[in-house]
């Protein structure tokens, strides 16, 4: 059976997607029942020269002309960016077109509202390649996983920071060292900035807690915090004490409410999330009849997304030609989402202060005052100073950054090198 597909954008998946359409035509049609055509293709310049050849007419410079040509069933969304693909994907829905995108950040800001258009259309909106493109994760999250508690998500969803980090921890690189490699090998961007500050992964976050918790999470209330300050001291000491430095999203529900955020953390070396590396993405999922699911694989990449956006085209074109209405794959319901400093969270200190007596007490005195309870504290001997390494026992960030002003006022204390927070209970040294 044919299907007429339009799609928007040609740049390195929308070159994938095409190639395997060619490619693998045969061996899709076999397997699927389905011929598809490619019947319009949106670029910015239609004089351009394309890896793929297509034939004269099915490039247009119009991307309106994909979303209304009547022969364009079912439209695939991989131009990038809210705008002018939100506008574009709400059009195409609402003429009963379903709709395939790869486009996390369109998803993270108007999910909400373009799932509520497929609904109303009775078409589907599909986007399991907006995160961690080569990891079938939306589908398990939305579907298989739909009447499950689910109390946790862990994941690693960004394969730049995982790389970089991978390099300053098992080759001691600095991290600027660790970010030129990747830059130089293809795995980070020459404007790495929506990558290591953790925007990218704090949007991928916000798509997967939504699914998780059946609670939409706007991605302005996801906490972000990058690895642009991540030291190789302080990777060297996670390893020491048995853990190694993720770029982790955490997603959590509990009675309070919804939290989300991405940050550095020290991650136990034990933990299946430990020992992912280079590029590759994982998502760790936690609930109390499944107890614990970890999905891996390639996060990026042409390829990998390609994989995931083809196998939602199917699936759209299977419920398009079946001809019945499409339930939407999660009704969200309100819920209340944490302001971070209400989360509790455990913390790991660097703390560059004067070497003379009295000073462990004044830090511990302004924990003390915050009402954080300090698990282990050790200290590393320089020429002129010391180090001192802290862990606290899990507390609200709020009563955490309150310590952290207050050492910050300590005339002792003559710089906070770091702060990463601990996934767990927090290493306790063995000196």
């Amino acid at each position: 059976m044919r299907v007429g597909i339009g799609i928007l954008g040609f740049g390195t998946v929308g070159g994938a997607l095409l190639r395997k359409l060619i490619d693998e035509n045969a061996s899709i049609s076999t397997k699927t029942g389905l011929e598809i055509d490619v019947v319009r293709v949106a670029v910015r310049d239609t004089a351009r020269e394309r890896p793929v050849n297509l034939p004269a007419g099915v490039l247009t410079d119009d991307p309106m002309e994909v979303v209304g040509d009547p022969e364009v069933q079912l439209v695939v969304e991989i131009m990038g960016g809210e705008d002018p693909a939100g506008d574009l994907v709400a059009a195409a829905l609402r003429a009963r077109k379903p709709v395939v995108t790869a486009n996390k950040a369109l998803i993270a800001a108007r999910g909400k509202e373009l799932i509520g258009i497929a609904e109303e259309a009775g078409v589907p909106l599909l986007f399991e390649a907006a995160v961690a493109g080569g990891i079938p994760i939306i589908r398990p999250l939305s579907e298989t996983l739909a009447g499950e508690q689910i109390d946790r998500v862990l994941g690693i969803v960004n394969g730049t920071t995982n790389y970089i980090l991978t390099k300053m921890t098992e080759e001691g690189a600095e991290y600027k060292v660790a970010l030129a490699e990747a830059q130089e090998l293809g795995f980070a961007e020459s404007d790495p900035a929506a990558d290591v500050s953790g925007a990218d992964a704090a949007a991928k976050a916000a798509i997967l807690a939504s699914l998780a918790f059946g609670t939409w999470v706007a991605s302005d209330r996801v906490y972000v915090e990058g690895i642009d300050r991540v030291d190789a001291t302080d990777v060297r000491i996670a390893t020491e004490l048995g853990f190694v430095i993720k770029l982790l999203a955490v997603a959590e529900n509990t009675a309070e409410g919804i939290s989300v955020r991405v940050h550095p953390t020290f991650v136990p070396g034990d933990h299946p999330l430990a020992v992912i590396r280079g590029a590759t993405n994982a998502v760790f999922v936690e609930g109390p009849s499944f107890d614990e699911l970890l999905f891996a694989g390639p996060g990026a990449g042409g390829a990998p997304t390609a994989t995931a956006v083809l196998g939602d085209v199917v699936d759209a074109a299977r419920e398009l030609l079946a001809g019945a209405e499409v339930a939407p794959p999660i009704r969200f319901q309100p819920g209340r989402v944490l302001d971070f400093e209400a989360v509790a969270t455990t913390w790991y200190l660097r703390l560059e202060v004067v070497d003379r007596p009295g000073v462990l007490a004044q830090v511990a005195g302004v924990f003390a005052d915050n009402e954080v309870s300090i698990k282990s504290v050790w200290q590393e001997g320089e020429d002129d100073g010391a180090t001192l390494l802290l862990v606290t026992h899990a507390h609200t960030e709020g009563r955490q950054r309150a310590s952290l002003e207050g050492l910050r006022a300590l005339d002792v204390v003559r710089d906070v090198a770091a702060v990463i927070r601990v996934e767990g209970a927090g290493p306790t040294p063995n000196l």
